[in-house]
């Protein structure tokens, strides 16, 4: 694996850069040698963010985690990678038993791992009473939640707001064929 580590507000230490390699490391028996590893460490007030990004054929393989000791957050992101690789297993074997190509080794390929699969541990019922964005984002703020759904009142259609990174909102709509 190839790994390309750049900072930002933040040099990138001898010793960040070997927690980076020996963390992310660890996948290294998922990949093959000449994958490329994008990592970006930031800092932003009191948060130490690190950012890993894996191109791969057909795929992309992200997380970003951040906690306020970079670290933890290099141990973080090494976890959810691992997980989102096992997730991901099924899928990849049933493409490469298509025909197609991979970036991953021989050993993860054939290694067998448990398929978590998803699990709804939650299913919530409510009446939606008809409203405008406007007053969605004000219902999903006082509820303290980073989604809404809700029955847009000038289109007569279920459309969701959602709260951005930045304090601003989206809004999703559905797009009917």
């Amino acid at each position: 694996m190839r790994f390309i580590i750049t900072g930002r507000n933040i040099e990138v230490t001898e010793g960040l850069r070997n927690a980076v390699q020996e963390k992310i490391g660890k996948l290294e028996h998922y990949f093959t040698p000449d994958t490329e590893i994008h990592v970006t460490l930031s800092v932003e007030k009191d948060r130490q963010k690190i950012e890993v990004t894996i191109p791969l054929k057909g795929t992309i393989i992200r997380s970003e985690q951040t906690s306020t000791d970079m670290y933890v957050s290099i141990d973080l992101v090494e976890e959810i990678i691992e997980r989102q690789l096992r997730r991901y297993k099924t899928r990849i074997v049933d493409k490469k038993q298509a025909g197609s190509e991979t970036d991953f080794s021989q050993a993860y390929m054939d290694a067998d791992y448990e398929d978590e699969g998803i699990k709804i541990v939650r299913t919530k019922r409510f009446g939606i009473k008809p409203m405008d964005p406007e007053e969605a984002c004000v219902q999903m703020e006082l509820l303290g939640h980073s989604f809404y759904v809700f029955f847009n009142a000038d289109t007569e259609e279920v459309n969701v707001v959602y709260k951005r990174k930045n304090n601003t909102y989206g809004l999703i709509e559905p797009e009917l064929d």
